[in-house]
Parts: structure tokens; sequence; C-alpha cells
């Protein structure tokens, strides 16, 4: 899969505006009983509109035409009374629709994230993280005005002006005909206005994934910003992504705002020709000033619906993109899933076997690297092996393999016996403990840190977990031991007490097989051996894998793989490879030569 930066526009691949709109509202029948009492508010509201033109018409043509102020009296106190109703529908329909959108966001969220858990390592080496988290947090947000809207402006608006359109025919179509002539020109402008829209709020989008991307990756990397000085270089990429991201809000913006121009010339264009029509070409004799009134009333009528509609319409064509990125993640497939007849992996010994393996990165694409071929081997439970070679060799990807991480396109790996593509994969993974050199420490207490490796964990595991890795003591010499708040990513603890919190968080887990990945290359030479110590008592009888650059720290592996040119290159005890004078030996001696 390429590579996406904050340099490059995301590029995507959904489905039609129709199809996005649908799938968006679909989310609208989870809550169908409340939004059905919406629409019975809106509609009451509805009927209370259309019917206050007629009450003005009678109260004109009625009442005051005969000075009945008795009358008019007993009008202006029930229309009072209705228009009551109609401000408390009003609110009602406003707050639950407000509930309903807002659980509705919680949803897709929800969704979302969960979904974001599924994929594979593939999706997250393929662009940055910050672009991820503009489509979780403000795509998301931004779908808010469309789904309320959907309900409280698109139905009840909708509804008014063919409530409207309807009696005006019916009182006078000569009227109705003069008062909606410039419908046909609202059509075309709006037409042509969305044509292009849509376009360019596609590309503010993309640009502001480009700036989220850009930041969360400045702000993770601050200490080499400051570090290395170069506040100033990256000021300047700032700048000029903050740039394109106005820019491009500006033109989207620019032809959005010419709705409002375009709805407001033809309402103009409608009212002068209704009260031409009205006046002079009908004949002022064949029209009530009461008729006459309530048609500019119901021209009003008319055209504030179609203004909120058009800013409705503008509204999807500005959100619907964020929508379009949203569904483009929930239908990307994870390229690891179970098999649809997946079996559970029983608990499990610790056999590990690679037969003919082959594996490549992004096959099929210009990206594509080919990392091993070919790989056979076999593991007994309980052995210790060390993977050993230059960067990039495979080293990391034979213990991904294993995890299941990526799958491999050719032979089988077998984990006692059990093919790792025909189990499930968390009955895998749940019996495997995997530590890497990028230590995560969550931002909460040591004890929670500790436990996320099983969840379940009582307080006597995670102290033996931790007493295993050396880490007790230094744990309790904190200010409120295990219940000490750690900060997001473990800020004011040392390297190596970041790195003994992680381990002692794979080690909760009591793992028939664990994975260490350069899991020491933090800490200290004293450090380390207490950390060599732990590990000696709690991995005995369990199968490991352990990945180092520091040749010091695997002399009591079983065995030893040196790993390159997509292969082992060599295999055996670290005194077996030393006296064959090899690869390893090479290594070794090039390592410590200057001791």
């Amino acid at each position: 899969m390429a590579v996406n930066s904050f340099r490059e526009d995301e590029q995507l691949e959904g489905m039609g505006k129709k199809e996005t709109l649908k799938r968006l509202f679909s989310y609208l029948f989870k809550y169908k009983t409340a939004v059905i009492g919406v629409l019975v508010c809106m509609l009451i509201t509805v009927v209370i509109s259309l019917v206050n033109p007629l009450i003005i018409e009678r109260a004109i043509d009625v009442y005051i035409s005969k000075s009945d102020m008795a009358g008019l009296m007993r009008l202006a106190i029930f229309t009072i009374v209705l228009n009551g109703i109609f401000i408390i529908m009003v609110k009602i329909r406003m707050y639950v629709m407000a509930r309903i959108s807002n659980k509705i966001l919680l949803d897709i969220r929800q969704e979302l994230y969960e979904h974001i858990q599924t994929l594979s390592f593939s999706f997250f080496d393929s662009r940055p993280t910050g672009k991820i988290l503009a489509r979780i947090i403000g795509d998301v947000n931004s779908l808010k005005e469309v789904l309320t809207n959907a309900v409280t402006t698109l139905i009840p608006d909708f509804v008014t002006v063919c409530g409207v359109v309807l009696i005006m025919v019916v009182k006078d179509w000569r009227l109705a005909l003069a008062s909606l002539c410039s419908i046909p020109l609202m059509i075309l402008a709006i037409w042509f206005i969305q044509k292009f829209s849509h376009v360019r709020w596609q590309i503010f989008r993309k640009k502001g994934s480009n700036l989220n991307a850009y930041v969360h990756e400045s702000i993770a990397g601050m200490s080499v910003v400051q570090s290395f000085r170069a506040e100033d270089e990256t000021k300047e990429v700032f700048s000029g992504l903050v740039k394109e991201h106005e820019q491009s809000f500006v033109g989207a913006v620019r032809l959005a705002d010419m709705f409002g121009g375009a709805i407001d010339f033809c309402w103009g264009i409608g009212a002068m020709v209704l009260y031409w029509a009205g006046i002079k070409m009908i004949g002022a004799e064949y029209v009530s000033v009461g008729t006459l009134v309530a048609f500019g009333t119901y021209i009003s009528m008319f055209w504030n619906p179609v203004m909120n509609l058009s800013n409705f319409y503008n509204q999807i064509i500005t959100n619907l993109t964020a929508a379009e990125r949203i569904f483009e993640i929930l239908d990307t497939q994870p390229d690891i899933t179970d098999a649809e007849e997946v079996e559970e992996l029983p608990e499990i010994q610790g056999k590990v076997e690679f037969e003919h393996v082959s594996f490549t990165y992004d096959e099929g694409t210009p990206a594509e690297t080919k990392v091993l071929e070919d790989v056979s081997f076999q593991i007994q439970p309980g052995e210790t092996i060390a993977l050993v070679g230059p960067t990039g060799a495979g080293k990391s990807t034979i213990v991904n393999l294993i995890s299941r991480f990526y799958d491999i396109q050719k032979g089988r790996i077998l984990i006692d016996g059990y093919d790792v593509q025909k189990v499930s994969i968390q009955s895998l993974r749940q019996q495997m403990g995997v530590m890497t050199q990028e230590n995560f420490i969550f931002q909460g207490t040591i004890r929670e840190n500790i436990a996320y490796g099983k969840m379940d964990a009582t307080e006597e595991e995670i102290i033996a977990a931790a007493k295993a890795v050396n880490a007790h003591d230094f744990i309790m010499k904190m200010e409120k031991g295990y219940d000490t708040v750690l900060k997001e990513r473990g800020a004011g603890l040392s390297i190596g007490q970041r790195q003994l919190i992680a381990f002692a968080r794979t080690m909760v887990s009591m793992p028939k097989i664990l994975i260490l990945d350069e899991a020491t290359s933090s800490i200290d030479t004293h450090t380390e051996i207490l950390v060599q110590q732990g590990i000696e008592a709690l991995l005995k009888g369990r199968t490991s894998f352990v990945i180092a650059h520091r040749l010091s720290t695997i002399q009591k592996a079983d065995r030893i793989f040196v790993i390159d040119k997509g292969g082992i290159l060599e295999q055996g005890s670290p005194a077996e490879l030393m006296e064959k004078k090899g690869h390893y030996y090479n290594l070794y001696m090039a390592q410590f030569k200057n001791i």
C-alpha cells in the first residue's frame, strides 16, 4: 500500500452522493420512535404556520372592514394560543433532535473506532496518525448539523413549500403563477453552484487532513524539533499548510455563499411580479386587500423555506465529503481476518514451524519489498531463539508473522501443528506476549498500565509481574506506588522505567510465546542485568523470540538465527556459531573489537 504523507492529498474512492446520503440518514432509523415524535411536532408547527396568513386575511376582510372589534379580539386570543402551541412544539423538536443527532455522532464515532481497531498494520503504515484522527474527530463532528437539519429543516420546510403552493393555487392560480415565476431560474443557479462546490469542499477536507497530520507529527516529535533547533523550518512548513487550508476554504466558501444571493434574487423577482400582477395585470378591483396581503405573506413563507432548503443543500454539499471520508474507512476491509470456518486455538505448548515461508511488503505495488524467501525452521516448546542481523533483514517481520500481524504469500506457519491462518486471531494473540522497543505508556496509574496486558489481573499478579522484571522496587519508591498517575507517554519517567513498566505489562499476561523486539535496547547496563534475571525466571518453559542488536544480551539463547538476504544465513548456539567463524562471528567481533 502506498504511503500517504502530510504533503499529499488523500485520494477518495467512495460511493456516489446519493448512496452516501442514504447511508448517512440510515442512522436515524435506530431512533425512529423519537424521530416520529419530532415529525408530529413539526406537522403541528407547519399547520399553524400555514393557517396564520389565513387568519390575517380574515382579520382584514371580515373583522377590520366591518369594525367588529369583539370578533377581532376573539380571533387575536385564538391566534395567541395557537402560536403558543407553535413555540412549545418548536422547543420540543429542537431538544429531541439535538439529543438524537448527538447520539448518532456517538454511534458513528464508536463504529469508526471499533472498525479501525480491526484493521491491519498495513492500514496504519500507509497514512499518518493525524489523518486518521481528522476523520474520527473533525469529520464526524461536521455531520451533526446535517443530521439535525435533515429532520428539522428538510421535512417541515418541504411540507411548508408544498402546502403554500397548494393554498396559493387554490386561492388564485394567476397570482400563484406570478409569485413562482422565478423558480426555473433558481433551479438553474443551484445546479450550477453545486456542480463545482462539492469538489472544492473535497479539497478543503484534504488540506485540513494534511494540516492535522503535520501538527500531530510535530507535537509527537517536539523533542527532536527542539533538539535540532528546527523550529523555523517547522514554522515554515506549518505556515504553508495553513495557507493551503485557508485558500481551499475561501475558494469553497465563495462559491457556497452564492446560494443565498441566488435565492434572494429569485425571491425579489417573484415578489415584484406578484404585486405587479395583482395590481396592474389582473386589476386591483379583482383582488381584495386581504388576499393580496395573504399572498405577500405566503410568498415569504414560500421563499423562507426555499432559502432554508438551499442552505441545507449547501450544508450537505459542504459536509458530504466528511461522510465520504468516514464511510471510506468503514468500507476498508482488514487484510487480516478470520477464515469462515475458523477454529479456536487451544492452550498451546509453544512449538513454532515455518514451512517454506515467503513474504513481500506491498506486493504488486511500486513500493513492493521482498523480505523473506522460502524460509523454513522448527522451534521446540520452551526454546529461546535470538534473531540477529542488519536493519531491514526481516527479524521483526518473522515475529510479526508469528503473531499474524501480516499474512504470508507462500508457505505455512504452524503453532503446535495449527496453521495460524486457520485459527481465530483472538485465540492466537491472547497466548502471545509482544514487547517492542517502542514502549507506549498510557495516561493513567501504573497499576492500570500493567493490567492492560490482562484486564482482569489481580493485585497479586500485577505485583508478581513487576517483581519479575525488577520494576517493583522503583514503583514502590514513587509517590503513590502502583497508584501513581503517569502522564501521557510516561513523561516524567526515565526511558528505563518506562521500559520496565511495559515489560511488566507483557509479563502479566503469562504468554505461552514471548516476543521481545529490541525490548532492552533503551535500558542501561545495570537495569538490563536486573531485567535479564527476571526474564530467566519468568520465561522458563516458554517459547521466546528475542531480537537484539546488543549481542551480549543473547548469550544464553538456545539458538541464534542470523537473518539476512531473505532468509536464515546460519543458525546454532552462540558457542557453535563462534566456533564456525561465519556471519555471526563477524557480527560479534565487529561489535566487541573495541572493548
